[in-house]
């Protein structure tokens, strides 16, 4: 069993280069992807997705990424997320849960969470782990989040960019429409709905514990304290495959 560690330094820096590294296959509308399928005998997808964001400043955005309670505002795919505990002064546990794509069968993970501001850069990284009070659900499958995260680099008083990077293995053998919509379209849109909530956050937070931001502010933290010996790595090994590559695509009524 491999215990979880909270990223060092040379971690944050890793994961700032692999963002900013060449290899975007589009670039539109101030909107760029890159895609890496696997490699045989390999099950991790490789997504980066960059935004240009001209009207709200890196400090706001990083506060969205941030706030678990916004998220049921903006995030439209959610099921359910909630910080479960601290481990380190600027790490926690967390577990998501999402609705995919119709007929795929809904995922969730347990990550834990580490972030940094650094050179105007602001960091935040996960990865899966195991949490002894939240195994995997019959109604859910557990993905494996071998490095998910974003970095916000600003580029003004009032602008930034927004780079996603997701190193993910969904367990499961995906429909190619599935890895296509994800790259060309779902993606994409939560980058554009991210944006639209950055730009109205403000307002929203003067309603809502303006002052409580515990990722700045440690010392606010309410979170039950959580030792790093309690959670181990999560390898996609000790999960169930399923397989939906002969699945078709269904029209989402709701979906827009």
């Amino acid at each position: 069993m491999e215990w979880a560690q909270v990223p060092d330094a040379a971690a944050f820096r890793a994961f700032r280069q692999r963002c900013q590294d060449g290899g975007w296959q589009r670039d539109r509308g101030g909107l760029a992807v890159s895609l890496q399928l696997p490699s045989p005998g390999c099950a991790v997808h490789q997504l980066k997705c960059r935004i240009d964001i001209p009207d709200v400043p890196a400090e706001t955005v990083y506060d969205v990424l941030h706030d678990s309670e916004y998220r049921w505002e903006w995030d439209t795919n959610v099921i359910d997320t909630h910080d479960i505990a601290q481990v380190a002064i600027n790490a926690d546990v967390g577990y998501y849960a999402w609705r995919c794509p119709k007929p795929l069968k809904n995922r969730d993970v347990v990550t834990l969470r580490a972030w940094q501001v650094e050179d105007g850069y602001h960091t935040i990284i996960n990865f899966s782990v195991k949490h002894p009070k939240y195994p995997p659900r019959k109604d859910l499958v557990r993905a494996v989040s071998f490095l998910t995260g974003y970095l916000v680099h600003s580029t003004g008083p009032n602008s930034c960019s927004l780079t996603y990077l997701a190193q993910v293995d969904p367990k499961g053998s995906l429909p190619k429409w599935v890895v296509n919509k994800a790259s060309q379209y779902l993606v994409p849109q939560m980058l554009k709905k991210l944006h639209k909530a950055c730009v109205q956050y403000p307002a929203w937070k003067q309603q809502h514990d303006v002052n409580m931001k515990p990722w700045l502010h440690p010392e606010q933290n309410r979170l039950p304290v959580l030792a790093l010996s309690e959670l181990a790595l999560q390898r996609a090994a000790s999960l169930e495959n399923i397989d939906e590559s002969s699945l078709a695509e269904e029209k989402d009524e709701s979906s827009g």
